[in-house]
């Protein structure tokens, strides 16, 4: 599910988006020819099949905790953590309890 609606002046992220039971929720924040920022919003025990992207991703989990497969090395990232995900790296996410985070894309090196 994707919420397009925009952020008002003061919003706090944790608040912009709700955990919805059995789902995986998203919210574009911003999208550019440069990159992407979505705020995404798991229940417990969904999940993102293993898969790559062709850019790199730095995962900011503003609450809750996940567990990221990076290259079959798994991390445990909870709230306040940020886990960077490498291009075209194979990577997947399962929520080890409803967890929301920031997804920043980032195309083209800096």
């Amino acid at each position: 599910m994707s919420n397009t609606e925009p952020l008002t002046e003061g919003m706090r992220l944790v608040e912009a988006i709700q955990i919805q039971e059995d789902s995986v929720v998203s919210r574009a924040l911003i999208k550019s020819d440069a990159g992407t920022v979505t705020l995404f919003a798991f229940d417990q025990g969904q999940e993102l099949s293993e898969h790559t992207a062709p850019f790199d991703g730095l995962v900011h989990v503003l609450e809750g905790t996940v567990e990221i497969r990076v290259d079959k090395e798994i991390h445990r990232v909870s709230a306040g953590e940020l886990l960077n995900m490498p291009a075209d790296i194979p990577h997947a996410l399962k929520a080890i309890e409803p967890f929301k985070m920031i997804l920043t894309m980032i195309r083209g090196s800096c």
